[in-house]
């Protein structure tokens, strides 16, 4: 009822009160229920398959992990395959899936259905391939699990600011993939990384909802046998001697958990493996993370000409501008902190983050004073 009351809060708003309320608030309810039934079945019964005997791999696969092989087969266009899996094996709307892409919602569409029509036209098998077949595919699968758990944890859409059972499916998901593939390494970093992330989740919002930068953090309320499950992961990762992108964002994730404050954080640690991870992966989301890090180390000015250079790449992405916009800010340039803080709160629909920008766009017109 609570969840349904939220969603009430956030639909009649948009779309106005029902003519029957009551009635609408007791069928959502119980779907809303239902839902949740279900969810804690899948619960158990997952939990069941971790305390068994181990048997079969295949056998104990989700159906999503085989539909999420299926989505990313070699016959489909690569930039098909991640958009056609979240839309098809994951629910994610258009919407979701551009802001997750940092395409237009238009390509997104265009892509799916060429894609379904693909799958349709190749009978293509609904299956896990076999195991000579599975590293052809493993990237795209890795990048669809990394893609819902980021729209789990911090959602694009304008409904909860963190959709927890989506992150945690896709943490179950990855974890499945790692007893089916054993000796492959990436899959394991994704997993660490999803668990650091989840780690943290009760320091995330304060009591109103609003979201905790992780400066302001709380760490008591960090999980600390999670961050030493993660860690674990990472060793035994680290230990198969085939680095790679999740594994380096999980060491990243790793010195935020195992600093014992924002003030004591590796910093130039933090750096050394954003480098590393550019080196391998120059995705201009991980240069402009590496700019964030860059500021802890070399100041404000250093950090703003790297972000700068990002400009054509990330422009539609709500989280450049909020990052451009706390460094001119920090440079004594309010009125331009202003702008960019205004442009970032545009492009995201997320309530949380909203408010967070809000926020630092009362300081910046403190900093400037009356317009």
């Amino acid at each position: 009822m609570q969840d349904t009351l939220l969603g009430a809060l956030e639909r009649w708003r948009r779309d106005g009160i029902p003519a029957r309320p009551g009635a609408w608030l007791a069928t959502a309810a119980k779907r809303h229920a239902i839902d949740r039934l279900r969810r804690e079945a899948r619960y158990r019964q997952k939990l069941a398959l971790l305390e068994a005997e181990p048997g079969p791999l295949l056998a104990e696969t989700d159906d999503r992990l085989s539909l999420i092989f299926t989505c990313c087969h070699p016959s489909l266009a690569p930039e098909a395959q991640v958009p056609l899996t979240l839309r098809a094996v994951c629910g994610l709307t258009t919407a979701e899936i551009a802001g997750a892409l940092l395409i237009s919602e238009a390509a997104v569409a265009q892509r799916i259905s060429r894609a379904r029509r693909k799958v349709v036209a190749a009978r293509i098998p609904y299956r896990v391939p076999a195991s000579d077949e599975l590293a052809d595919r493993l990237n795209q699968v890795l990048a669809v699990l990394y893609l819902v758990f980021n729209e789990g944890y911090l959602s694009s859409g304008a409904g909860q600011p963190m959709r927890r059972n989506l992150a945690e499916d896709a943490a179950w998901l990855t974890e499945l993939l790692t007893r089916l593939l054993p000796s492959e390494s990436e899959p394991l970093g994704l997993l660490a990384l999803m668990k650091l992330q989840l780690a943290r989740t009760h320091a995330r919002f304060d009591a109103a909802g609003n979201l905790v930068l992780l400066a302001d953090q709380d760490r008591s309320l960090w999980d600390q046998l999670g961050i030493a499950e993660a860690v674990s992961v990472i060793e035994r990762a680290a230990a198969l001697r085939r680095p790679g992108p999740y594994q380096l964002q999980a060491a990243i994730a790793a010195c935020h958990a195992e600093a014992p404050s924002w003030e004591a954080t590796d910093w130039l640690q933090i750096l050394v493996l954003y480098d590393m991870l550019v080196g391998i992966a120059p995705s201009p989301v991980f240069r402009l993370n590496r700019a964030v890090a860059l500021h802890r180390v070399a100041g404000p000015e250093a950090a703003l000409r790297e972000v700068d250079a990002l400009q054509l790449a990330l422009d539609g992405y709500h989280l450049f501008h909020a990052a451009r916009a706390q460094l001119l800010l920090e440079l004594g340039r309010p009125e331009m902190a202003e702008l960019e803080g205004q442009r970032a709160l545009q492009l995201t629909a997320n309530r949380a983050e909203q408010a967070l920008l809000e926020r630092r766009l009362e300081l910046s017109e403190q900093y400037s004073g009356p317009h």
